[in-house]
């Protein structure tokens, strides 16, 4: 018989005691995008997003003008 009942020991390497069973391939997906989206909510952002975007957008300004002017 391949199951274990009460009293018998598992299969080997299973201790048993402690262990999280294992989870299936899309259970382990599931927990590292948990894992990505709690370290990414409370990581330590050096520069707010909101900075990000103001510099983007002013060299998007500044390469326009270049453009525009250069004629």
């Amino acid at each position: 018989m391949t199951s274990s009942y009460s009293g018998q020991p598992g299969p080997p390497g299973d201790s048993g005691s402690g262990k999280k069973p294992r989870l299936s391939r899309a259970e382990r997906r599931r927990e590292r995008i948990r894992q990505q989206i709690h370290e990414a909510r409370h990581g330590r952002h050096i520069v707010p997003t909101w900075v990000m975007a103001l510099i983007l957008g002013l060299l998007l300004a500044g390469w326009l003008y270049l453009i525009i002017t250069s004629r």
